[in-house]
């Protein structure tokens, strides 16, 4: 089976389910929460995929892997994020609104990226970005979707609501398929490299979480919003990032996608021992 034939729809799914949470009041939370949305935003759209890039220079991956890199780095606004966030004690309706930020935000922000990216390292190994079928695609499967469910929101809202918990619930089975079809495809390539790209994403993702928890504790944020910027930072959207790499309209190309593939292992693994970290410090805090 083809991985794009099951990520595309996933990817649109996300955006739909996110459009059916969203309220017009989550967004003056700008206003309440400058400084979180400030900090997040900073660590997503700026921090991150300087980080990404620097670690896949120091590891000398290969073009595609350090395109693969940077990609999983420039896709936040996990579908996930919300449910980590109430886990770890953090302020979910601030997870939401940053999550659609990012989401539109990256809309532009990820060919721009990218488009430095590839020029830097892919089209000397062939790769090239054709940056008007990204735009077009991230139009269709990301703010299409988005919008779509807002509609819904205020259209049906008791409908909204009854497939949010439906979505929810079926989003991380799906995206669990899907690394598990792409896995065994790719695995004699995922294998052979596994300890080079492992190693970075695992840094990624750890001074991902570690600079967003430094520049919290710099801008003095409340405990909820601490660590709801740590998870959304932390957090990227794994199936835009292979949704790109993979799409016959973009990259084409597969292997760009594995960064994105394990990322979404160790992320998963890395907000997880967050949250229950999170939980002791609730649970030891004196009341």
């Amino acid at each position: 089976m083809n991985p794009i034939l099951i990520v595309l729809p996933i990817l649109a799914v996300l955006m739909f389910d996110l459009g059916l949470v969203l309220k017009a009041q989550d967004f003056a939370l700008v206003l309440r929460h400058p400084k979180a949305v400030f900090v997040a935003l900073a660590g997503q759209i700026v921090l991150l995929p300087a980080i990404a890039f620097a670690l896949a220079v120091a590891f000398r991956l290969p073009p595609a892997f350090m395109l693969g890199v940077v990609l999983i780095a420039c896709c936040p606004g996990g579908s996930s994020s919300n449910i980590f966030s109430r886990l770890a004690g953090g302020d979910v309706a601030l997870s939401v609104m940053l999550t659609a930020f990012s989401s539109i935000i990256t809309l532009f922000t990820l060919p721009l990226i990218m488009g430095y990216a590839t020029a830097q390292a892919g089209e000397a190994a062939g790769i090239v970005l054709p940056v008007g079928n990204l735009l077009k695609q991230n139009l269709l499967l990301m703010l299409l979707p988005l919008l779509l469910g807002i509609a819904v929101h205020y259209a049906a809202p008791d409908f909204a609501r009854a497939a949010d918990r439906v979505l929810a619930k079926a989003a991380f089975p799906a995206l669990v398929v899907l690394v598990g079809i792409f896995y065994f495809q790719h695995q004699t390539t995922i294998l052979g490299n596994f300890g080079a790209i492992g190693a970075c994403v695992a840094a990624l993702m750890v001074l991902a979480a570690g600079s967003a928890a430094l520049l919290a504790r710099v801008f003095h944020l409340g405990g909820s919003a601490r660590r709801t910027v740590v998870i959304e930072v932390g957090m990227q959207n794994a199936a835009q990032a292979i949704a790109v790499a993979s799409s016959p309209f973009i990259f084409n190309n597969d292997t760009i996608a594995i960064p994105a593939i394990l990322y979404s292992v160790v992320m998963n693994v890395v907000l997880l021992a967050y949250v229950w970290l999170a939980r002791r410090q609730r649970a030891a805090a004196p009341v």
